[in-house]
């Protein structure tokens, strides 16, 4: 089961933030080189660049309304950053790109695209360690209408 990072009330496993060396046993340190949009970074690991997603969420597509919010909250929070990196159960997806959590600092990156409303919780099994966790952070977004969850819209009347 995975160790998490974050800076949460009632978050499972949750532990305070900590300095990078007495972070939790299997996090990696790892630099972010490119944000490649609101799930996906460019990391620079042991020497060797890798394409990272982050596991439990999603963020909208190229094409998809929101994709630019999205993107910059993801640079906003990990742009240029050292980051910690830390498995669940998959080393790669099918498009082979990492699955990790990530935290910069004290932020558990994915649970904050979530409950920032910038991200919808969504699971892969067996990669499902913060699944309950993003949704209650999703269920969080939506009730205080965060990010995209602000947006209304309104039916056009018919005449």
């Amino acid at each position: 089961m995975a160790a998490f990072l974050v800076r949460l009330e009632a978050a499972p496993a949750a532990r305070a933030a900590a300095p990078a060396a007495s972070l939790p046993q299997g996090v990696t340190p790892a630099l972010v080189t490119e944000i490649v949009d609101g799930d996906t970074i460019g990391v620079r690991l042991n020497g060797a660049d890798y394409r990272l997603r982050y596991i439990g969420m999603d963020t909208p597509e190229r094409d998809m309304s929101f994709f630019s919010e999205a993107t910059a909250a993801n640079a906003a929070l990990v742009q240029g950053q050292t980051v910690y990196l830390e498995k669940d159960v998959s080393e790669t997806d099918r498009c082979g790109r990492l699955l990790r959590y990530v935290f910069v600092g004290d932020e558990f990156v994915n649970y904050v695209l979530v409950r920032q409303g910038f991200a919808n919780a969504i699971t892969y099994p067996p990669d499902v360690a913060c699944a309950d966790l993003f949704a209650r952070a999703e269920e969080d977004a939506r009730r205080e209408r965060m990010g995209f969850w602000a947006v209304t819209f309104e039916a056009t009347p018919t005449q």
